[in-house]
């Protein structure tokens, strides 16, 4: 029993570190105290909660220095639109009703402040009758099956 020494311990084999623990903050750190090269890097948008990733154009939308802006519908576009609601007696928040749209929607179409949506503008010529685009604007709309003289 005199050969055991309880103040010293041996270690027989030590498991090596995962490869997680290997990359906590606290591992680093303890590399960079002890002079080890310590190389490290982040992915782009690691940690975030984001579901969709930015485009490739994201640095030649940066480098882009003229200003764009979306094209809005032209005042006269808005000028038919309040011609064929006035015509048949509507208030803006009628013809939204009527096409399923909030007042707003009609009033910056009307102002000429809206960016042109292809499926508004239909909804919109088809209740007050008029035609919103193309070359005939402000012609009556033809009502489908009919022909064009």
């Amino acid at each position: 029993m005199s050969e055991s020494d309880w103040d010293t311990v041996t270690v027989l084999r030590k498991k090596p570190q995962k490869s997680s623990q290997l990359k906590s903050e606290q591992a680093v750190n303890q590399a960079r105290r002890s002079g080890l090269q310590v190389e490290t890097s982040s992915k782009y948008g690691a940690a975030t909660n984001k579901q969709h990733g930015t485009s490739l154009n994201t640095a030649k939308l940066d480098r882009e220095t003229e200003e764009l802006k979306h094209e809005k519908v032209t005042v006269d576009v808005g000028r038919l639109i309040q011609k064929g609601r006035q015509s048949k007696g509507w208030t803006q928040k009628d013809l939204a009703t009527h096409i399923n749209e909030k007042p707003q929607v009609i009033q910056e179409y009307e102002q000429g402040k809206a960016v042109p949506n292809q499926s508004v503008l239909g909804k919109i010529e088809r209740a007050i009758g008029l035609r919103l685009r193309g070359k005939d604007k402000g012609q009556p709309l033809q009502p489908p099956g009919s022909k064009k003289k």
